[in-house]
């Protein structure tokens, strides 16, 4: 068996799409990150290589093995989109916006990525790290999307993925038994 934590970057501030758009996060919570180092288990980290997700990682990986930071764990590409606030992305493209939050698929946002690329691209880094380190648990510090969209892996539509609040500094457990993936606490605050 193999169990999945799947932690959530620092609070980054931002009030704009933020994907590949490199923002430092506030690390300024001692005691949440302490907590949350707490509650994780011994196990490899990695993280995703936006400076958000890795200075998270390192703050919480104490004792534990850290993996070297994969690009394939950066958040869903938003392109154009990037930097902008929803309302923003809404009037400049309101119908392809809408669509790209309530029809989660193949849609890209102009020079962005779609949901279908995200999800494929964290799946196949994930699957390949359990390959290869074959450990009992495993640290990924990454980004909301990031996130959800390993949910569907324990079943369920990428709607309703999306529909899961991932706070920053939560943690959301998965765990792969015999019978595939079950999802377990998602967006917990220790």
């Amino acid at each position: 068996m193999t169990t999945l934590w799947l932690v959530r970057h620092g609070p980054t501030h931002q009030k704009s799409m933020t994907g590949w758009r490199d923002v430092p996060a506030d690390l300024s919570d001692r005691a949440a990150l302490a907590r949350l180092a707490g509650h994780l288990p011994i196990g490899p980290v990695i993280s995703s290589d936006l400076i958000r997700a890795v200075t998270t990682a390192d703050a919480i990986q104490g004792d534990r093995l850290r993996l070297p930071h994969d690009p394939a764990l950066r958040e869903i590409d938003f392109g154009a989109w990037d930097g902008l606030h929803h309302t923003q992305v809404s009037a400049r493209d309101p119908v392809l916006s809408r669509q790209f939050w309530e029809q989660p698929g193949d849609l890209r946002a102009p020079d962005g990525e779609s949901w279908n690329d995200l999800t494929h691209r964290v799946t196949a880094a994930i699957d390949a790290l359990i390959a290869v380190h074959a450990p009992q648990h495993l640290i990924v510090v990454a980004h909301m999307g990031v996130i959800m969209s390993q949910f569907t892996r324990a079943g369920g539509s990428a709607y309703q993925a999306m529909g899961h609040s991932i706070d920053p500094l939560s943690v959301s457990r998965m765990d792969r038994g015999i019978d595939g993936w079950t999802l377990g606490a998602v967006n917990h605050r220790p």
